[in-house]
């Protein structure tokens, strides 16, 4: 039986390995399923696999084929595979029918958070590094240590990126935990919905059981009486019960207008940190995190040109995707001489005209996608999201038609096309991330309405 075991985990990591180096970012749904089976007997033409009752028994003989399908690419020779049913001891506990642990992706895109924001891939200097300790020690601590953390600073310092580093390792650690990031804004809509609708009790459930709170922009809270008085009560419930409260803002709570004391009060209650622009170093070290995230190759020193010439933290990457585009299908290099021409070319302001494929090249650039991928069936979240801002901006800035957009993106008919641009349309309203994330990718196009 040990034999047995060794073959069956061998032949999982296989799969593993496989779909890691295929850059899918969640298991198939034929590896949760042979994960829970176990291996009785191996000849030379089958195996017997052991399931723990008759009904996924039943469940499992539908997927025979595919199973013995990628196990005999495995063996590289032909086998069958037998399915029967063991008795599952008292002491072990019944797997139910399908185990499925969702990828991290789509637990992070679902409280809120993206995937692209984590500790690893955070630069730290001397502009931000209390900051990054202070968040560190929140993740060691929830609930006890610094609470509220309260993250000020001007655009683009890494306030964001910070708070929701913070969720990220929070959810790796247990992805049960009850965690939700959100701009202020978003409250305040949702709040008035609820309100509108009669389902205040729902809203109220949604913010107050949770274990952490991120909430993005709380200077937009000034002034709103009534959003106020809900936020204080959401707050206090979190914290009473142990919860985490962190708040991004761009300028400390005594400088927030129509901000009611007992609000300011509750802000000034845990560690409040002001973090600084981004130094040279800092810039240049963002740019080589980037870089690396997205397979660019950057010289060190074309890097610190780009630190020099850019003061935005976030026309940063932006500069980076436009520089890359200059690279692509040829030495696929961003040197110091392709830099320094990029900087005495652009005073001249020349914009040259964008076709469908640059916009498809900048988007898997932007979300470190291949553009098989983007054209694929893929339907999870992290390439469904890029594929529909695809067609959004082929649609509303390139005027493409309907039918143009499916041949180009593979898709079946027009009626998709029109449901990713209606989408859109409507997430840029209320989600202020992906509205950030498509007004970045128009800003490295050069394009316009």
């Amino acid at each position: 039986m040990m034999l047995l075991s060794s073959f069956w985990d061998q032949f999982l990591q296989s799969l593993e390995k496989t779909r890691i180096e295929k850059q899918e970012t969640s298991p198939s749904l034929i590896y949760s399923l042979l994960k829970q089976l176990r291996p009785i007997d191996l000849s030379e033409e089958k195996v017997i696999l052991g399931c723990n009752n008759p009904t996924v028994r039943s469940f499992l003989e539908k997927k025979i084929p595919e199973i013995q399908d990628v196990l005999s690419r495995y063996l590289e020779k032909k086998m069958k595979v037998e399915l029967t049913v063991i008795e599952v001891k008292k002491t072990e506990k019944k797997t139910p029918l399908l185990n499925y642990q969702p990828a991290l992706s789509d637990v992070l895109y679902k409280t809120g958070l993206h995937v692209k924001y984590s500790f690893d891939n955070f630069a730290v200097s001397s502009t931000n590094q209390v900051a990054y300790a202070a968040s560190q020690a929140v993740t060691n601590g929830l609930g006890h240590t610094y609470n509220p953390l309260f993250l000020y600073g001007g655009v683009g310092v890494g306030k964001t990126h910070l708070a929701q580093a913070v969720g990220r390792k929070i959810l790796e650690q247990d992805q049960e935990r009850k965690v939700l990031f959100g701009p202020a804004d978003q409250f305040i809509n949702e709040l008035i919905e609820s309100i509108r609708e009669k389902s205040t009790a729902k809203f109220r459930r949604k913010y107050r059981r949770l274990d952490l709170l991120i909430m993005d922009d709380v200077q937009f809270l000034g002034g709103k009486q009534a959003v106020q008085d809900e936020f204080f009560h959401t707050f206090n419930s979190i914290i009473s019960s142990g919860g985490q409260v962190i708040l991004t803002s761009d300028r400390q709570p005594f400088e927030i207008k129509g901000l009611e004391d007992r609000l300011r009060s509750r802000f000034s209650g845990g560690l409040i940190i002001d973090i600084q622009p981004p130094d040279f170093e800092l810039k240049t070290a963002i740019l080589l995190i980037k870089a690396k995230e997205k397979n660019i190759e950057l010289d060190i020193e074309a890097a610190k040109i780009i630190a020099d010439q850019v003061d935005d933290t976030r026309a940063l990457e932006g500069t980076l995707l436009s520089l890359y585009s200059r690279v692509i299908g040829g030495k696929e290099r961003i040197d110091l001489e392709l830099v320094e021409g990029f900087f005495s070319k652009k005073q001249e302001s020349v914009v040259q005209k964008v076709i469908p494929q640059d916009i498809v090249k900048a988007i898997c650039s932007f979300y470190n996608i291949r553009v098989s991928r983007l054209r694929g069936g893929s339907r999870i979240v992290n390439i469904v999201l890029p594929r529909q801002i695809t067609m959004y901006i082929l649609r509303n800035y390139l005027k493409m038609r309907l039918e143009e957009i499916a041949y180009l993106l593979k898709r079946k008919d027009h009626t998709t096309v029109i449901h990713a641009v209606d989408k859109i349309s409507k997430l840029m309203m209320k989600d202020a991330l992906v509205k950030k994330e498509v007004d970045q990718i128009i800003q490295t196009l050069n394009l316009s309405t």
